[in-house]
């Protein structure tokens, strides 16, 4: 049995243990507090900081190849647009060639040589830009318009102008002049609104002779009519369409009924 005072010494160590190992506790405690206080306190901020850069750079990059792609673009326009006209240069130089072997071929049948001069270029290219001959034309160029009847024929003018390749239409006259000799082909069509007392009646005419007629009568209601030849025209041959007398046409710019139109189908 222990006396008294050996268990108050048992007491006494076991409260110095006690107190050593919450001495220790705190100790650790604050080594601990001490190195969590040691971090930077804004690292969020920092992290929240590189994030907003990022996005911003993301923008950049974004913005760069949108610019980029625009310009790639452009640039594939551009070089569309130089082949096609490098396709074109190709396509007159063809043309341009096969002129030449005609002629050369031409002129070895007979027993001759051939070599082109700068002047003889030239015009092979002017015949070619001759051959080039189109137009179409309605007769008004404003509102709705009813023409005639009148008591005498009267040349028809066309001022409205779809195309007018070569210049031959004048749309000042209403006359067509061949530029170069061959063989063309002209069509024509007439709108007008029925009556009893008179028809729609125009002509097309060659030198100021009667080539084909269209010809509409009706009392009442809306008449449609066309015509058309093909003819051998010599240079400066004219053409033009006539209103016959006593008779009557219409046309209206935004439907464009009534029109007239020739076109270069080869030279002879």
């Amino acid at each position: 049995m222990k006396t008294p005072g050996a268990v108050l010494l048992l007491l006494w160590s076991g409260l110095v243990v006690v107190a050593g190992v919450g001495k220790d506790l705190q100790d650790k405690t604050a080594a601990t507090a001490s190195i969590q206080y040691t971090c930077p306190p804004d690292i969020y901020t920092e992290l929240r900081e590189m994030r907003a850069l990022m996005a911003e750079q993301r923008v950049e990059l974004r913005y760069r190849l949108r610019a980029s792609e625009n310009k790639a673009e452009t640039m594939e326009t551009r070089l569309r647009a130089s082949e096609n006209k490098v396709e074109e240069q190709r396509a007159v130089i063809k043309e341009l060639k096969e002129n030449q072997e005609e002629q050369a071929a031409a002129v070895r049948a007979v027993g001759g040589s051939v070599k082109l001069t700068g002047s003889q270029v030239e015009e092979l290219r002017r015949e070619r830009e001759e051959r080039r001959v189109s137009f179409s034309a309605s007769l008004v160029a404003s509102g709705r318009v009813t023409i005639g009847p009148f008591n005498t024929a009267v040349p028809l003018v066309y001022k409205h102008i779809f195309t007018n390749i070569g210049n031959a239409y004048n749309s000042n006259t209403g006359v067509f002049t061949a530029p170069v000799r061959g063989v063309y082909h002209f069509y024509f069509a007439l709108h007008s609104q029925g009556h009893a007392s008179f028809p729609s009646v125009i002509s097309l005419h060659k030198n100021g002779e009667l080539v084909v007629t269209a010809w509409s009568h009706q009392p009442t209601y809306n008449v449609n009519h066309s015509n058309g030849a093909s003819l051998l025209l010599e240079v400066g041959d004219v053409v033009n369409l006539v209103l016959k007398d006593n008779s009557s046409v219409f046309d209206n710019l935004h439907v464009r009924h009534t029109t007239f139109s020739g076109h270069l189908l080869f030279t002879v």
